[in-house]
């Protein structure tokens, strides 16, 4: 009888340790997966911003600064490795973007033009998913997250070297906020 139940406790322990480590497992695969949509739409952005500044030098070919900033920030966002560095990246080629489409404010037959009107359009529709995968993204961590720091679970975590990933966060408030996409003629 004793040896039923100790056999007992043993496949319930060891059917929670399987559990505990396949579920570890699922939510490091859900962070892959939600920073792999992070990074497509980072990379859409980023091939589409070429576009974007050819057709604001037509006009406003005098504005050299925030084409080499622009430049300099897409190879900064294409090159960065960690959560944080895209993070950073992002923030400031947000910025960047919307100093561009404030110089595009200043020319109205810019503004009228029917490919810079599509890019803007095409840029907003990348604006929009890029925010939808970091929220996705750091549904994921959080998940992950408090199965790592939660008992019992985190006794499996530390055995198994499972460690926290990172939050995708973008920094101050500005930031937040997607460029100003401007569709008036």
């Amino acid at each position: 009888m004793l040896s039923t139940i100790l056999l007992s406790l043993v496949a319930i322990v060891g059917a929670y340790l399987a559990y505990a480590y396949n579920a570890l497992v699922k939510n490091k695969n859900l962070v892959a997966e939600g920073w792999s949509g992070i990074d497509v739409q980072l990379r859409r952005r980023a091939d589409l911003i070429p576009n974007l500044v050819e057709t604001v030098k037509g006009y406003a070919a005098h504005e050299d600064k925030i084409f080499r900033d622009i430049a300099e920030l897409r190879a900064r966002s294409m090159g960065a490795t960690t959560v944080a560095e895209q993070a950073e990246a992002s923030k400031q080629l947000t910025a960047a973007l919307g100093r561009l489409f404030a110089i595009a404010e200043a020319y109205p037959e810019l503004k009228a033009d029917a490919n810079f009107r599509d890019l803007q359009q095409q840029l907003s529709g990348i604006e929009d998913e890029i925010q939808l995968s970091r929220r996705y993204y750091n549904g994921a961590v959080r998940n992950l997250n408090t199965m790592i720091e939660s008992f019992p679970s985190n006794l499996v975590a530390n055995f198994f070297n499972f460690t926290k990933a990172e939050f995708y966060d973008i920094g101050d408030a500005a930031a937040r906020e997607v460029p100003k996409v401007s569709f008036n003629k």
